[in-house]
């Protein structure tokens, strides 16, 4: 089974190998079909604490790694062709 992958903005980097992703999502509203935006915060696992608060980067989802670590930041390589 592949594992999700999820891009967002960290918004935190206090802890140690670990920085705060909010990742934002556009949905429609139910009732009134206004697009809504949602957002969510995920801990992620960054072993050489490379990334700092304002990066953009991809999550992936990964093995228990603590209690509220369940994703790791994908390490893409320099120069990336996407």
């Amino acid at each position: 089974m592949p594992r999700r992958v999820m891009q967002g903005t960290v918004i935190g980097d206090r802890a140690d190998k670990t920085v705060l992703v909010r990742v934002d999502r556009r949905v429609m509203h139910p009732l009134y079909k206004k697009v809504i935006r949602r957002s969510k915060k995920y801990a992620a696992h960054d072993a050489e604490n490379h990334y700092k608060v304002g990066d953009v980067v991809r999550i992936r989802e990964c093995r228990p790694i603590s209690k509220r670590k369940r994703w790791e930041v994908v390490t893409e390589p320099a120069g990336g062709a996407e």
